[in-house]
């Protein structure tokens, strides 16, 4: 055999050869979604998913927490309101600031309770309220207050993170008109 003969021989035999081996190589190919680069949530390993579940339970657990400090924070306010007004008979500036601040903490804990404003009218069926103080003194309206703040905060400790109270709600709402009845009686 010649040697002209031998190369040409020889050539297209790695000819063939590299043919095959590139056509084995896209045949191998993996999935898609690993071509391009982003990550199937049905691939990603356990362990990361187990990361990610126990983060948002965490971030449940603390975000009850500070509902829960939140109430203690509306209990201690309304407290406070009561016995300033039952040691000076009167409203004082301090007593406004006061009840302003309340008034955000439990706006906080209704809306975290997926509650909204009372007075929303809307299609949505009606839940029989909620037992209403109906105060006719400032007197009356601060020991009310300070009895329906305290019935919150009992509901609230009754709640876990995966439940939603309809009597915390109603609540929350009661001790909102008792702030407002509050302002606009000073």
């Amino acid at each position: 055999m010649s040697l002209a003969r031998f190369s040409r021989v020889l050539f297209f035999v790695l000819l063939l050869t590299a043919v095959g081996g590139t056509c084995y190589a896209q045949a191998v190919l993996p999935d898609a979604s690993s071509r391009t680069g982003r990550p199937n949530n049905e691939d990603a390993p356990q362990g990361v998913k187990e990361m990610l579940a126990r983060q948002r339970t965490e971030r449940d657990k603390k975000d009850h927490e500070e509902m829960l400090k939140r109430g203690e924070e509306a209990l201690r306010l309304a407290k406070l309101l009561e016995n300033s007004y039952a040691q000076n008979k009167g409203f004082s500036s301090d007593d406004k600031v006061r009840l302003e601040s309340l008034e955000k903490v439990v706006t906080k804990i209704r809306k975290e309770l997926g509650g909204d404003d009372d007075n929303e009218t809307d299609d949505r069926p009606v839940m029989p309220a909620a037992e209403e103080p109906r105060p006719s003194t400032l007197q009356e309206g601060f020991k009310y207050l300070q009895s329906t703040t305290m019935k919150l905060v009992d509901e609230l400790k009754k709640t876990t993170r995966f439940s939603i109270s309809v009597v915390a709600i109603q609540t929350s709402n009661n001790v909102l008109k008792l702030v407002r009845f509050l302002r606009l009686k000073k």
